[in-house]
């Protein structure tokens, strides 16, 4: 066994190397140790940012809405008329009235129909016609009035009141009723009728 020497002051103090060794190799174990346990728990943190950063992306992209869906962000609700249930069954809900059920159905009169919701003018009389379909239609709205949204699974077209979203019906092109062939096959309860003043 090989001694290592220490001179301190003159004197000379005699310790065997392998001893000195095994200590020497031990602070260096627990060293290590320590420092990789420190990595470890510097790692985790990392990771666990790293992957709760990429979930909140994640998140972000998907509350982007699609190119085209049916809802509409309303412009003015604070001025909104309030609805009955059935009527909110049809506007927000985007329900049907039963055919024939409508009072708009048969009306003749000269006027303007609006929007039940928001009051906004929808269709000139001058545009209705008589579909013996069950509900009010039209072949021409007034300018801008009214949008159009293809249903979800493409067989239809949905017509929503362009100012609040309002679903107001459904529209259909090439039946032949009439020289404009569209027929906007509307809800009677998602209108209200204003006659001509005379």
């Amino acid at each position: 066994m090989s001694l290592h020497t220490l001179s301190v002051g003159g004197k000379h103090y005699y310790k065997p190397l392998k001893q000195q060794t095994k200590t020497y190799s031990f602070n260096v174990y627990c060293n290590m140790r320590t420092m990789l346990n420190k990595l470890f728990l510097v790692s985790a943190v990392v990771l666990t940012t790293g992957l709760s950063a990429c979930a909140q992306k994640q998140d972000k992209k998907e509350e982007k809405p699609a190119k085209e869906t049916t809802q509409i962000i309303p412009k003015k609700k604070m001025n909104w008329n309030p609805l009955t249930p059935e009527e909110e069954r049809v506007i927000v809900n985007k329900g049907t009235e039963y055919p024939g059920t409508g009072k708009y159905e048969h009306t003749t009169d000269k006027g303007t129909y609006t929007c039940k919701r928001c009051n906004a003018a929808l269709y000139r009389s001058e545009s209705k016609f008589d579909a013996h379909c069950g509900w009010p239609a039209f072949d021409d709205e007034i300018k801008g009035a009214v949008k159009r949204i293809p249903d979800a699974d493409g067989s239809r077209t949905e017509i929503v009141c362009a100012n609040c979203g309002a679903h107001l019906g459904h529209v259909f092109l090439g039946e032949g009723f009439t020289n404009k062939d569209t027929r906007h096959c509307v809800n009677s309860i998602s209108m209200n009728f204003v006659p001509d003043q005379k």
